[in-house]
């Protein structure tokens, strides 16, 4: 990651991300019905539906509300049925954008997302345009400091399928979807708490931005992240700063 330090960078992200935390509970409900309506009310038979109902409980909402959702997507409550759709396009500098949106309107949706591409500085591309620059896959990230020995040990045998010790002295482990749950629960069982630990789109490379270009890849990403309808952003840039 030349010239970037990869935990900087993630801190940089997480901390955009907690400064927009009055959004969580909207996102984290469209997730939870997604999950519901596709793999069925049964936390303990759909592996989606539990990382759903696992972040709602890490963002402090109350049991009912969880469960008031799961009974709406699964026909029990009326509500409003969300589907989800990923867009892709270019921010500064030809960085690499993916939007993953729940929306009960699609025409509002896209319209709303390629305005905020246009009006900063970026261009909304066509389906598979950016997402083969990216990896989905589980990630954990351990700050520096973290043994790198231990966290190796743990996560190979539990089915990860790489380790990278960044020359910041980060860590960061990687798996498939599928292997998500089993390597999360040995590093926990090993005491072993990363910073970050999800199923996301992992950018294979990266561009590096600084200066006005940086500036304005941040406001490209902060119109695109405030959105209603989108859940997640997924960028390779990495912005200095």
């Amino acid at each position: 990651m030349a010239g970037h330090s990869k935990w900087a960078n993630i801190q940089h992200r997480k901390g955009r991300q907690d400064e927009k935390r009055g959004k969580v509970w909207t996102r984290v409900i469209r997730e939870i019905m997604v999950a519901a309506r596709q793999g069925g009310g049964d936390i303990n038979a759909n592996p989606r539906l539990r990382l759903a109902v696992e972040k709602a409980k890490a963002a402090n909402m109350p049991a009912d509300t969880v469960k008031r959702n799961i009974d709406k997507a699964t026909g029990n409550l009326e509500g409003v049925s969300y589907e989800e759709i990923r867009y892709e396009g270019y921010g500064i500098g030809g960085a690499a954008v993916i939007v993953d949106c729940m929306t009960d309107n699609r025409v509002r949706t896209v319209a709303e997302v390629r305005h905020a591409f246009s009006k900063y500085g970026g261009n909304l591309g066509t389906e598979g345009s950016v997402a083969f620059q990216f990896r989905h896959c589980g990630q954990f990230v351990f700050a520096p400091g973290a043994s790198e020995d231990r966290v190796m040990d743990v996560a190979l045998e539990a089915g990860a399928d790489d380790v990278i010790t960044g020359e910041d002295g980060s860590i960061e482990v990687l798996c498939e979807p599928g292997a998500f749950e089993a390597v999360r629960n040995a590093l926990e069982a090993a005491s072993l708490k990363p910073e970050i630990a999800e199923v996301t789109m992992r950018a294979e490379n990266q561009v590096d931005l600084s200066g006005d270009d940086a500036a304005r890849m941040q406001k490209l990403l902060d119109a695109i992240e405030d959105l209603d309808d989108v859940q997640d952003v997924h960028h390779n840039a990495a912005i200095d700063g």
